[in-house]
């Protein structure tokens, strides 16, 4: 196991953190820092056949997954294109 990755996440919601709060207390070396929120955004792009970076990149959801890709990079020694 690589990593758990935390995502659709509403910080409007008890069960979103309360999720995520127990995640890290059963597996605090796994989990990434970066969490990806859930947004209309996100839900849309693959909608117009496109990513979120190309959809809309300045969007919460692209900026999470940006972060995502280079703690991924930092985690496993790969390097940066």
């Amino acid at each position: 196991l690589g990593g758990v990755v935390m995502t659709m996440y509403d910080m409007r919601t008890n069960l979103s953190r309360q999720v995520v709060d127990e995640v890290k207390k059963h597996l605090p070396d796994k989990i990434f820092s970066s969490v990806i929120p859930r947004t209309v955004r996100l839900s849309e792009a693959p909608s117009f056949g496109q990513t979120i970076f190309a959809y809309d990149p300045l969007s919460p959801g692209s900026t999470a997954y940006r972060k995502l890709a280079r703690e991924v990079i930092e985690r496993f020694g790969l390097a940066a294109p």
